[in-house]
C-alpha cells in the first residue's frame, strides 16, 4: 500500500488531496530538523537509568515459596513505586535540569526553598496530564499560575554513597525538613513512595491495578543498589505495555465519522519498519494531524508474526528529548 502525504483542507479544493510520499527520513534527520526548547546547561547530569521487565515474564512465571522469576528476580529484595509519567528533573542544588543538560525555566519561588543537596526525580501533575505538563515545563517564560499545578516528586539523593534503602529513608527525612518562607511544608516538594512486597502475586496485582487508572507502570529499585550513572540491572521498569517512538512519513483518510479527516498515519521505525497507527487519536488530533517527520510516540502489546507491533495506538508528540 502506497504512503500518502496529506495536504491540510486550506490548501484543497476537494476536502482531502493526499499524495505519495516516498522521501526517505532516518531518525537522526527528523531529530535535527525539530528545534529545541532549552538552552544548553552547562553539564549534563549523569542520572541512573532503568532496564525494562517484561510484564509477560511475571504473567508467564510460576509463583515459588521463594518469590522468584528463574532464580535470578527475588520482589523482596526490592523497594517498588509507581512510574510517575512525568519529566525527569535533576536538581544540582541552584537550577532544575532535564536528563539532557537543559535549563527548566521554572519560577524562582518554585524551587526558593528546595535543598543544597542534589536531588533526583520528575516533575508531575497528576495520572493522564502529561500533555498539559509539558506545554508548561517546556516553557522558556514560566506560567507561574500553571506552576502552582506541578509537584516535584523526588525518589533518589545522587551524591549520596549509601545504599537505595538508606537512602530512600534519608530522602524522606530531608523533604520532610524543607520549609517555606513561613516554616510551613514545601507543598510542591515530595518523595515518591517506596513499598516492599511479600511475593509477585501482589506486584503482578498494583501492576493491574495502576495500568487499569491511566498508569504508567511500576519502578522496582533493588534496596542495596548504589546511585550510579546509565543503565542498571539493579534498577526496573514494569509496564503491562510496551512503549516506542517511530517518525511520520504519511497520511491515509478515514471513513465514516471520519470523513474528511486524518484515519491513519504510516510512520517508520528507527529499523526501518513501516505501519500504519489508527488509533489513539482525538478528532482536534485528526483535523491537525502531527507533521510529516514529527516523532511521536506510540503504544503496542507484543508483536506480529511479520514483526509489526500490535494494536499499536498513539500516546503523544515527542516535540522534545526531554518530554
Amino acid at each position: 500500500m502506497p504512503l500518502l502525504q496529506y495536504q491540510p483542507l486550506s490548501h484543497c479544493h476537494d476536502s482531502f488531496r493526499f499524495q505519495h510520499f516516498n522521501k526517505h527520513l532516518t531518525p537522526i534527520a527528523a531529530l535535527i530538523s525539530l528545534s529545541l526548547s532549552f538552552p544548553l546547561a552547562a553539564e549534563q547530569p549523569q542520572l541512573m537509568l532503568a532496564k525494562s521487565l517484561p510484564s509477560d515474564q511475571l504473567n508467564a512465571v510460576h509463583y515459588s515459596d521463594d518469590n522468584q522469576i528463574h532464580d535470578i528476580f527475588t520482589v523482596t529484595d526490592y523497594l517498588v513505586s509507581e512510574k510517575l509519567d512525568g519529566i525527569r528533573a535533576y536538581w544540582n542544588g541552584q537550577q532544575l535540569l532535564t536528563k539532557t543538560g537543559k535549563i527548566i525555566h521554572a519560577p524562582a519561588w518554585f524551587y526558593a526553598n528546595f535543598p543544597s543537596t542534589t536531588l533526583d526525580g520528575e516533575l508531575w501533575i497528576e495520572r493522564g496530564q502529561f500533555q498539559a505538563l509539558t506545554r508548561i515545563v517546556l516553557d522558556n517564560e514560566p506560567d507561574h499560575q500553571a506552576w502552582e499545578n506541578i509537584n516535584y516528586m523526588v525518589f533518589d539523593l545522587p551524591h549520596n554513597s549509601a545504599p537505595f534503602s538508606d537512602r530512600y529513608r534519608q530522602l524522606q527525612v530531608l523533604i520532610e525538613q524543607q520549609r517555606d518562607q513561613n516554616n510551613q511544608p514545601l507543598k510542591h516538594l515530595q518523595w515518591v513512595e517506596h513499598k516492599s512486597l511479600d511475593n509477585l502475586a501482589i506486584l503482578v496485582q498494583w501492576l493491574d491495578i495502576i495500568s487499569s487508572h491511566d498508569g504508567e507502570g511500576l519502578m522496582l529499585h533493588h534496596k542495596s543498589n548504589n546511585y550510579t550513572s546509565g543503565r542498571t540491572e539493579h534498577l526496573l521498569k514494569l509496564k503491562n505495555h510496551h512503549d516506542a517512538e517511530a517518525i511520520v512519513i504519511g497520511y491515509e483518510e478515514g471513513n465514516g465519522k471520519y470523513q474528511g479527516m486524518m484515519g491513519s498515519v504510516w510512520v517508520k521505525t528507527a529499523s526501518n519498519n513501516t505501519f500504519k497507527i489508527g488509533s489513539g487519536f482525538n478528532d482536534q488530533q485528526r483535523q491537525s494531524p502531527p507533521a510529516i517527520g514529527t516523532t511521536i510516540q506510540y503504544r503496542y502489546n507484543g508483536y506480529t508474526d511479520r514483526g509489526i507491533p500490535r494494536f499499536a495506538r498513539f500516546i503523544r508528540v515527542r516535540n522534545n528529548p526531554d518530554s
